[in-house]
């Protein structure tokens, strides 16, 4: 569905992604993790159009979509929760998913749509009428998911979907996430939680100094003795030790 081909995003003489490849087929989990500064953001930013490619191709379902502005990769269907949630606390939670759909191609189905995200988050059903100040960070995130997916995307791109939230609302916010495969979603999710985004994904890439370092199944990862030291800070025989 996804092909990054030497993809590098430059801000002025610092090359933040310096020739990154990967791929994310139809009905995945792909993760991206790394650490903060590592270049994920970059990568997907320059994905949705709004970071400008340096050099490197980006192609959708077979299209070159590089050097298209944001709203017109949005149209062919990709589209980016981002970092921070970045609802409209002002708004009421009904107003911020009727927002999600502006660029739906089928806008006449806003009520049908809102009906079927809402079955996918009913922690949101009874609170329609409330001001986006109101939620909790965890509520807030999933909010922003699902304003996502009133955009009625191909591709869902997750910036740091658990970022500044407490464990109990990471541990909601990936078990949608994962049930987000189930509803037909395909995901590339950008994460510093290494162990929590590869649980969910089906492949992974680990990203670092704007390089990929390691890239395979998201089970083989987890057992792979340098991410395991250097990303979660745990020796192999602590994470054998885990799981008895």
């Amino acid at each position: 569905m996804l092909e990054v081909r030497d993809l590098e995003v430059r801000y002025g003489r610092l090359r933040a992604v310096q020739g990154i490849s990967l791929d994310v087929g139809e009905g995945e989990i792909v993760a991206l993790i790394g650490a903060n500064g590592a270049g994920k953001s970059s990568a997907m930013h320059a994905i949705c159009g709004v970071e400008r490619l340096s050099s490197g191709d980006i192609r959708f379902r077979g299209e070159s979509i590089a050097g298209l502005p944001s709203h017109q990769i949005i149209r062919r269907g990709i589209v980016q929760v981002p970092e921070g949630r970045l609802i409209f606390t002002g708004l009421t939670i009904e107003e911020n998913l009727r927002l999600g759909a502006y660029s739906a191609a089928d806008r006449k189905a806003t009520r049908t749509d809102i009906n079927r995200v809402l079955t996918i988050f009913p922690m949101l059903k009874d609170r329609l009428g409330e001001r986006g100040a109101a939620l909790s960070g965890g509520q807030a995130q999933m909010l922003a998911l699902a304003r996502g997916l009133m955009a009625q995307p191909k591709l869902l791109l997750l910036d740091e979907p658990s970022l500044g939230l407490a464990p109990l609302a990471v541990r909601e916010v990936f078990a949608l996430v994962a049930d987000l495969r189930k509803a037909g979603v395909t995901v590339l999710l950008v994460e510093q939680n290494v162990r929590q985004a590869l649980a969910i994904a089906d492949r992974g890439y680990v990203l670092e100094s704007g390089r990929i370092i390691l890239e395979g199944r998201a089970q083989d990862l987890l057992r792979d003795d340098l991410l395991v030291s250097a990303y979660m800070g745990i020796h192999r025989d602590d994470a054998s030790m885990e799981k008895t």
